[in-house]
């Protein structure tokens, strides 16, 4: 009998959605009290080291103890120890609060950014959980895209706490400066270069000043703040204000952004300073507004971009809704009028299902032939590409056909690595087979994931048979 996942305090392990690795993400199922969560798993060995046990004790100490409405919720742990591996998977199973939404900036056409109104919306979360997670003495150190996720009423909440530091202690309020070096390089704070030890909360500040950019911008400012980057030395020259898109942003927006990201850790905003900038101040145009067109208004760039035609094009498959009853309840809990309005329900072989990834596509043609034609353009484009062996589909029953997979990796254009999945399962399309495809990214920018995916459905041998809007 080969060993299974456990049940995580009443919750089971029912369909991977992400990582491959050192850690894999499942959605969770608690069908007595019919609730969804997340579940990471950190596969542990007897090769595991008291080290990496250490980090990641500490990470879920730091992160269970964090109760804020824009922190996504650490709700419990277990451990399985190697020695009971003849039963259950090891690993150390981390149960968090689902973010249905998905990633806030899978929603974000690359370089044309959100407008105003959403930036807005957004960054007044963001510096608020940022507030909070300051005034409990934490230091993020790893703020960006790819940890701000959205609940399935659009809330933002901040994730991933694996490079935090405790910088002050809340019974005496001592503080204490950092010395280690980490973070990714487009969004870490410049005197990260030096050897000195840093203050905390300046580094996080430089995060979000970076995040906001990106937001309205739709790309990061540098791939790096030091002197190898021509945008950065431009950027300290006050060249870069004539060019796009720096010319794009406000007046407004850009003194606030400048002021988050002032060279010097001394003189640059706290979040108090930004919470009291003009453009922040200013009256949300969102804030009283339905979730509908609060999703209308963040995936706007990409339905004039083109992009949502191709992730959600309207296919009139038969909605066969799987009668399974964990299914149906899955489906109803990720459901909103949120999660809806951006299209996070695809057309299945099998009815509709929650897909919290747009980077999706359909195709005119069947999976083994689909994936050899996508292996070759993502070779094309220097993108690594590891066969994986096809597996049955999650919501398909017996006999409902297999999931053909690709593992692929490689480095963006800001030199930062990305790693994710391709998966293409048969969808039949007026009477022929087809394909649907999903694009699911466990590391990396999302922002530069999806402009993969787009180069991907127009490269020449894939193009001709992408179905769209």
């Amino acid at each position: 009998m080969s060993p299974k996942y456990p049940k995580v305090v009443g919750y089971e392990l029912i369909q991977q959605i992400g990582g491959g690795g050192f850690s894999t993400v499942f959605r969770a199922v608690n069908i007595k009290e019919h609730r969804v969560a997340a579940c990471k798993v950190i596969a542990l060995t007897e090769q595991s080291t008291e080290k990496e046990r250490k980090t990641i004790d500490k990470e879920m100490r730091v992160h269970a103890a964090l109760k804020h409405q824009h922190v996504l919720e650490f709700i419990n742990a277990v451990v399985v120890e190697p020695k009971h591996k003849h039963q259950y998977v090891p690993g150390i199973y981390m149960l968090l609060e689902l973010a249905a939404g998905g990633d806030l900036f899978d929603k974000i056409a690359p370089d044309e950014g959100v407008g105003d109104q959403v930036a807005h919306y957004y960054f007044l979360q963001l510096i608020a959980g940022m507030e909070y997670i300051h005034s409990e003495g934490v230091c993020h150190r790893d703020l960006k895209p790819e940890n701000l996720l959205l609940d399935a009423a659009g809330t933002l909440k901040i994730s991933d706490f694996g490079l935090s530091a405790v910088f002050r202690l809340k019974q005496s309020g001592k503080t204490r400066t950092l010395t280690e070096r980490c973070g990714s390089l487009p969004y870490v704070a410049p005197e990260l270069n030096s050897d000195d030890p840093y203050d905390a909360e300046p580094v996080d500040v430089w995060g979000v000043g970076v995040i906001l950019f990106t937001m309205l911008a739709g790309n990061t400012p540098w791939d790096e703040p030091t002197l190898h980057s021509p945008e950065y030395v431009r950027y300290m020259s006050g060249k870069i204000f004539a060019e796009d898109p720096w010319n794009r942003l406000g007046d407004s927006a850009l003194s606030l952004i400048r002021g988050m990201l002032t060279v010097n850790p001394a003189t640059r905003f706290t979040l108090r300073d930004a919470q009291q900038h003009p453009w922040v101040m200013k009256p949300s145009q969102l804030a009283n507004r339905g979730v509908s067109e609060l999703a209308d208004k963040l995936t706007e760039g990409l339905r004039i971009n083109g992009d949502m035609g191709y992730a959600a094009p309207n296919l009139d498959a038969e909605n066969r809704m799987d009668e399974d009853g964990d299914m149906i309840m899955l489906s109803a809990a990720n459901r909103s009028q949120f999660t809806q309005t951006l299209m996070l329900f695809s057309q299945t072989q099998t009815g509709q299902r929650y897909t919290p990834h747009l980077t999706r596509f359909y195709a005119s043609l069947g999976p083994p032939l689909l994936l050899a034609l996508i292996k070759e353009s993502l070779e094309g484009l220097n993108v690594k590409c590891k066969d994986q062996p096809p597996r049955p589909i999650y919501d398909a029953g017996d006999g409902g056909g297999l999931q053909h997979r690709l593992r692929i990796g490689g480095f963006d254009k800001r030199k930062v690595m990305f790693k994710g999945w391709v998966e293409v399962e048969p969808f039949e399309y007026r009477g022929s087979d087809g394909s649907f495809c999903v694009m699911q990214r466990d590391e990396g920018s999302p922002i530069s994931w999806r402009q993969l995916w787009k180069a991907l459905i127009i490269s020449p041998a894939v193009e001709p048979h992408v179905l769209r809007k």
